[in-house]
């Protein structure tokens, strides 16, 4: 199943998605949108659907109060952790804890669990929404290994296996670089932690949605996610993946408040997922993503991943026969999600990505891309890069329009 050719998207007043390319009517010109890793757009009309319903219709606190539109709020929030358990294989909706984004669930998994004397294991292509918590915890007494990538941004996942000590608690490891798109080899470092009694957290920001994952055949025992891109769903909206082998009495909550549950008592709930979930969730934002999932759910992510390979090959291919275009990471598209990194030859990325944007209307990403490790892991910093990051309602004909575009630029250099 291919994304749809023609996608009218609603209130986006003389725009429309039109043969896979975005038509501003305000400029009369194409507009590309290659900045899926930073945030997928467009949406499903369907997901913009369902945030309108939910405020026009709906709009009550879910789990506050047992009137009828309070119980329709807190169905539609558990169909989201339905949805989400059934993508990641989880067996145990309630295992699915809400927050705001993918950098939330990072700062739980990691201060909640990490205590000074405690040893975890990381790579070098980690963004700063596991690093800068690390660091943080490394001030407090947590000690901290780096495993160093290949300059593509592989991982041997010996050398996870070499750097663990007795005191090492937790192995945590990005599912795909957000710089280059390398995909990790989460199932193999998943059995080594297994083997040696540790815990495993995956980062699964860049492929929730985009890329299968079963966190039993992974071994994952805390999987982060955002709703806001390959999932389809609204910013503010994301969560962690609770595994049965942590101690939720040993995982510390980030906040503590009121939870709609056990109010006569003035303790945190010890349950999940409300000992996880404090205040009002966001019920439209979870709305949104419900219907997100759903989508995904529909297409069946296989056939998500096998465009966004297919689109990928053709973005390489094309990118190659453009001289003075350097291509970052492995260059192979069934090992990558659909970021690419490149750089042209005497120009800095500020300038190509202005030029794209400016002169071209294609939309794209440039610099360190909260990443700098990973920048210096290929050998990029501290310009960085050009970053072209593309969704399952990408197109081919949007790849060829950016790559002409491109090859314009290349050519007035």
């Amino acid at each position: 199943m291919h994304p749809p050719a023609r996608v009218r998207l609603a209130g986006l007043a003389g725009r429309c998605y039109n043969h896979g390319l975005f038509w501003d009517a305000k400029v009369g010109s194409p507009m590309i949108y290659f900045d899926n890793a930073a945030s997928g757009w467009p949406k499903p009309p369907e997901v913009l659907q369902a945030m309108a319903h939910f405020m026009e219709r709906v709009g009550a606190n879910p789990g506050r109060s047992g009137h009828r539109l309070a119980v329709e709020a807190a169905r539609i929030v558990y169909e989201a952790r339905e949805g989400l358990a059934k993508l990641f294989g989880v067996a145990d909706p309630l295992r699915i804890v809400f927050g705001l984004n993918a950098t939330e669930a990072l700062n739980l998994a990691l201060a909640g669990l990490l205590m000074p004397g405690d040893h975890v294991i990381t790579s070098s292509m980690e963004h700063n929404s596991v690093m800068r918590p690390l660091r943080a915890l490394e001030s407090r007494g947590v000690i901290v290994s780096i495993v160093h990538c290949t300059p593509e941004g592989g991982l041997d996942p010996r050398a996870i296996e070499a750097e663990i000590r007795p005191t090492t608690r937790l192995i945590a490891l990005i599912h795909a670089s957000n710089v280059v798109g390398t995909l990790m080899p989460v199932a193999e470092v998943g059995r080594i932690a297994r083997r040696h009694s540790l815990l495993f957290l995956v980062d699964a920001a860049q492929t929730a949605g985009a890329y299968p994952i079963d966190v039993e055949a992974g071994a994952i025992d805390l999987l982060a996610f955002t709703g806001h891109k390959a999932l389809l769903g609204p910013q503010g909206t994301g969560g962690l993946y609770i595994g049965p082998r942590i101690d939720t009495a040993e995982l510390h909550p980030l906040l503590r408040g009121g939870t709609g549950s056990r109010s006569e008592e003035e303790q945190q709930p010890d349950f999940l997922p409300d000992r996880y979930e404090s205040g009002t969730l966001n019920g439209v934002g979870l709305a949104g993503l419900a219907t997100g999932v759903r989508y995904l759910l529909g297409v069946g992510v296989a056939a998500v991943r096998a465009h966004e390979v297919a689109l990928t090959r053709q973005l390489l291919e094309g990118l190659e026969r453009i001289p003075g275009v350097v291509v970052y990471g492995t260059r192979d598209a069934e090992r990558q999600t659909a970021t690419v990194s490149f750089n042209v030859e005497g120009m800095e990325p500020s300038e190509v990505g202005l030029r794209l944007d400016e002169e071209f209307e294609v939309m794209c990403r440039v610099g360190l891309h909260c990443s700098p490790g990973a920048h210096r892991t290929i050998g990029t910093y501290p310009a960085g890069t050009v970053r072209w990051s593309l969704g399952y309602l990408s197109t081919a004909a949007e790849v060829d329009a950016a790559l002409d575009a491109l090859e314009t630029i290349v050519r007035r250099r």
